[in-house]
């Protein structure tokens, strides 16, 4: 049996993963069937929460998908997209008059540094960004900095059963990092209360995508700018002969005509706590006033 996934695995490669969404971007959303039932998932997780924000945050827009639901469901809000990749935001324009209105802003930005004041966002959003982040603790901290003290925090990502027939198909083959690996969801509970996030709720949700050949989903990946990139991954070419070795390890999980592949979707929210004012009578400042 071969080795789970190296350190290496947790390790991505920031430069790698912007490449990547740089060259998916023209092509995404023609391949973007998980991200748009992700968001609308999202959305209502959000419909419970009796919250009316005037400024909202989607961090890792993409290209425009969850920001387009964001801006019908909080129609006073002005929602402003920040994503790493200038291709990804070009994708969502598109010549869409929205975009530039005076409710709608976008933004170029790393997670992990925002180009956002601090204080200044009543809800922040990002649906299935914190897997392409070198470092999901550092994002968080930044996301708790840019939220108003009472501001909600609801975000998606990716557990590690994700595509783990693909993982476990590449694992009979060899011992090289082909999937990089996902966060685990109380792995992420606790980065949430060390950035300082208090009410922390999370939950998850199976989703299995189906295709009638390993190269449609390899294809499918690619087209969304998720392929590996992971820094333990090998730098030289695939042969025809371990990518077909793979294939077969594959097939071992087709049923009914199709191939798997598993998503564990994990959800979350989190609010930055509220200011505590302390409320101090007259007669006590008076009081203490009088201490020697």
């Amino acid at each position: 049996m071969s080795p789970g996934p190296s350190i290496d695995a947790h390790n991505l490669d920031k430069h790698r993963v912007r490449r990547l969404a740089d060259r998916a971007a023209r092509h995404y959303d023609n391949a973007a069937w998980l991200p748009r039932q992700v968001a609308s998932a999202l959305m209502e997780h959000l419909q419970p929460v009796r919250f009316q924000p005037a400024r909202i945050l989607d961090v890792g827009a993409g290209t425009g998908i969850c920001s387009r639901l964001l801006a019908r469901h909080y129609r006073r809000a002005r929602v402003i997209c920040i994503d790493s990749s200038m291709a990804m935001l070009g994708a969502a324009r598109g010549g869409v008059p929205w975009w530039f209105s005076k409710k709608r802003a976008a933004a170029c930005g790393d997670g992990a540094s925002l180009p956002v004041a601090d204080n200044s966002i009543d809800l922040l959003v990002s649906s299935l960004m914190l897997p392409s982040c070198p470092t999901p603790d550092a994002v968080l901290v930044e996301f708790h900095r840019v939220l108003k003290p009472g501001g909600l925090l609801m975000f998606s990502s990716l557990g590690p059963d994700t595509l783990g027939e693909l993982r476990a198909a590449w694992s009979a083959v060899d011992a090289q990092v082909h999937v990089h690996a996902f966060i685990d969801m109380h792995d992420l509970g606790d980065a949430l209360l060390r950035a300082g996030f208090s009410d922390v709720v999370m939950d998850t949700e199976r989703v299995t995508g189906r295709y009638p050949e390993v190269a449609t989903l390899m294809s499918e990946l690619k087209r969304l700018g998720v392929s590996n990139a992971a820094r333990g991954c090998q730098k030289r070419l695939t042969t025809p002969a371990h990518l077909a070795a793979m294939v077969s390890e594959y097939e071992r999980f087709r049923a009914h005509a199709h191939l798997p592949a598993s998503f564990e979707v994990v959800f979350g929210h989190a609010w930055r706590p509220a200011l505590r004012s302390v409320d101090v009578s007259p007669g006590a400042m008076l009081q203490a006033s009088r201490r020697p």
